[in-house]
């Protein structure tokens, strides 16, 4: 059982940065892939990012954070991060982290096996 649980949400103007934090338990962290996704209101699900396990390594956005979002993870303490820069309102949603045993990031929420409970981001304009 891996359990996950998001922090560093708010409200922002903007412009402004967020870093988003997982932080991950129950599992051997480094062997699989973190996903982040989000979901705004009356919309589905949708992937903004993903990074492999240490084995398959990689990192993968969708294009309309691409330049402005990095994930990064520290394996030693079971974390996963998302910096967000440049932030815009249509950012605004509650963003979820989610592991995928397989350890290739995918771009699906249905390939993701344990989901946080989310962090909800607010961009004001």
């Amino acid at each position: 059982q891996v359990q996950l649980v998001e922090s560093g949400g708010g409200l922002v103007q903007a412009g402004g940065s967020l870093r988003l934090s997982c932080a991950a338990s129950g599992r051997t962290f480094s062997d699989y892939s973190m996903g982040w996704f989000r979901q705004a209101p009356g919309k589905e699900r949708e992937f903004v990012g993903g990074i492999s396990s240490i084995t398959w390594r990689g990192t993968y956005y969708r294009n309309s954070v691409k330049g402005r979002f990095t994930i990064s993870r520290d394996n030693p303490k079971n974390m996963v991060y998302l910096q967000m820069n440049s932030l815009k309102p249509e950012d605004t949603a509650v963003y979820y982290c989610a592991a995928d045993l397989r350890g290739s990031a995918s771009d699906s929420a249905g390939a993701y096996n344990y989901w946080g409970q989310g962090t909800q981001v607010t961009v004001s304009s």
